[in-house]
Parts: C-alpha cells; structure tokens; sequence
C-alpha cells in the first residue's frame, strides 16, 4: 500500500472536511425544525427606531493572506459618538444581516431589545469567512467550507482568526466608532461551525471578549474541535459567559450512507459534553436542546432571549427618584442622558 505524505495527508482531510461541509448546509429543513417560529421581537415595528446597516464593506487580511471578505455594520439609532459603545460580532455575517429574510434577522432584534432598554446600545459587525480571488464570497445559497477560506478560518483551533478579528477588523470598526474597550462589553456569535469560531475568539481572547452566543455549535472533528470540552477541563477558568442552543436531531456521528458512529462527529452528544465541561470549571453558562436539526430554526426564535441572558446585567441605575431609565431608549434621550454601554 502507497503511504501518504503529510502534505497528501492535509489534501484528503481538507477534501473531507469540504465534502462534509456540503452534507451538513444541504441539509434540509425538516418538520422539527418547521415548528420554530420567529416572533414579535424579531420583526420591524413601526414606532421603534431602527439602527442603520452599512455595507458590504470589504476587509482584506494579512493574517489570512490573500483573502478578501465583505462585512457590514449595524449602527443603532440611539448610538451616541461621545459614548463607549458595546459590540457584538457575528461570523457567517450574511447569514445574520438581514432584516426580511433568513433565520436570524438581528437588525429587527436589535432595535427593539436596545428600544426597550433590554440590552445596551451595541454596534453589531456582520462578517463573512475570506475568500481568495479564484474563490467565492459565502452567500445566502452557498455558505458551506467548500467554496471559500471558511473550514481554516473557523474550525481551527489555532489564534490565527482571533487575530484577524483583533487586530484586522476591530481596527476598521473603530476607526470610525467609538468601541469600549471593556471585554465586558464585548460579544461575539455565530452559528455551526461559526459558533466554534466564536467560542475560538473568546477563548484566545478573553481579554478582548467575555460574550458568546452558539448556535448548534461545531464542536466537533472537523479540524480537531473535539477536544474542547479537554481543554475547558485542562486549563484555569476564563472570563467568558456562553449560551449554546442545539438540537437533539442535529448531526449524530453517521455522514453518508449511515456510515459507522463516529463519536467525536455527534454535533449534539458534543454540546452536551461542552454544557458539562464548562459548568464543572465554574463558567457562566446557558443553554438550550430543542428537537431541530442541524438548522438555524430554533436559534432564531430564541435569539432575542439568548442575547437578553448574555446582557442581562449591563450597568443601568435603578434609582426610584429617577425614571430616566424606565423609559423607552429613543435617539434624542440616549444621547442626552444614557450611558448604559459605558463602565
């Protein structure tokens, strides 16, 4: 038998990676996913002032060399310059931008968590894996790792995309933003192997990001992610609060063909094992198994309460005397009286 070398080693694997990445977005919806619905804080209400979204916007990368990708940026209508403002990123950005289609719709959830003073006000970045020249910009009909630099960028283990983000995006984001510089005030999200990514960031950035939001989360071996719920046990506590949203029909180890079981590719028995790691370290952790697939269904009708939890306790005063923050944020009282994103 012909032995590989390691450089045809890494092909294969990258081949199966991609190859598997193509099975999980075909995936279709199925009816346990067809009975999550979105809600009323998900939708555009006429009275609520909506923040504005900028882009796409292009970012090129020297950590990722090569590469190019589009972002853009939600601005909320209550966002005041002379404040500190917090952040949230979302990897698989066009995924999540939309106000009219998709499962996430974060626009219409920001503006009326921040109206109703549920969440501070918070600039959100919507950003898409890289792509080389000869390679596609992931779109609302293709976002698989076959297409572009997603599978390195977001399943690896490595700092590289915490770099990427910290010193290549936030570098865009504030030259014309001003960002808090408070961990506390910064979140990051994304969904399958976005969410891996997200919880990447804050692990090899704890001092940039105490904030994430998984949604049927790819920790699991594509690159090597099984191994995290080892690592949380490993290492000391990190200053990171997640929520992790799975469901109990998501990818169970099988692939094609009802291939043989495959622990380490059990996308739920995985979060399972992250939940059980993470609360035995002491992390402040949330999470929720509803019966969906490997879909975007459920974490899209829960998002608004995911993001309520991760900002639960942002510094508001509760003075009986003063009223000021009992009143719907509008633009003109935030930028008189509100600080609630500053520490």
């Amino acid at each position: 038998m012909r032995t590989l070398t390691p450089a045809h080693r890494f092909l294969l694997a990258s081949f199966l990676s991609a190859l598997f990445a193509a099975q999980i977005f075909s995936t279709s919806a199925a009816a346990t996913d067809d009975v999550y619905l979105l809600g009323p804080d998900s939708q555009m209400h006429e009275g609520t002032p909506h923040g504005k979204v900028i882009g796409p916007l292009t970012l090129a990368s020297q950590v990722f060399t090569n590469t190019t990708r589009h972002y853009w940026i939600y601005v909320p209508a209550q966002y005041d310059p002379k404040t500190p403002t917090a952040l949230m990123i979302f990897q698989d950005g066009q995924a999540f931008v939309s106000r009219t289609n998709g499962d996430y719709r974060i626009p219409n959830v920001f503006d009326n968590l921040i109206f109703r003073r549920e969440m501070p006000v918070t600039i959100a970045v919507f950003v898409n894996p890289g792509h080389t020249p000869e390679q596609q910009e992931s779109s609302s009909t293709n976002w698989g790792d076959s297409i572009n630099n997603r599978g390195s960028e977001y399943n690896e283990l490595n700092d590289k995309y915490a770099r990427l983000v910290t010193d290549e995006l936030m570098p865009a984001v504030e030259k014309d933003y001003n960002i808090s510089k408070d961990p506390d005030d910064r979140a990051i999200a994304g969904a399958s192997s976005g969410a891996i990514c997200a919880f990447t960031v804050a692990w090899q950035r704890p001092d940039q990001f105490h904030k994430v939001i998984s949604v049927i989360g790819s920790f699991t071996d594509i690159r090597g992610g099984h191994v995290y719920p080892d690592l949380i046990l490993q290492n000391d506590h990190k200053p990171i609060r997640i929520f992790l949203q799975d469901g109990v029909n998501d990818l169970r180890g099988r692939g094609r063909n009802n291939s043989p079981y495959n622990a380490k590719r059990d996308w739920h028995a995985q979060n399972i094992k992250m939940v059980a790691a993470l609360t035995k370290k002491g992390y402040d952790v949330n999470y929720c198994w509803g019966i969906g697939t490997h879909s975007g269904k459920q974490g899209g009708e829960m998002m608004p309460e995911m993001l309520r939890w991760l900002w639960r306790d942002y510094p508001r005063v509760d003075d009986p005397a003063d009223d000021s923050n009992r009143k719907l944020l509008d633009p003109a009282t935030n930028a008189a009286t509100d600080s609630s994103a500053a520490k």
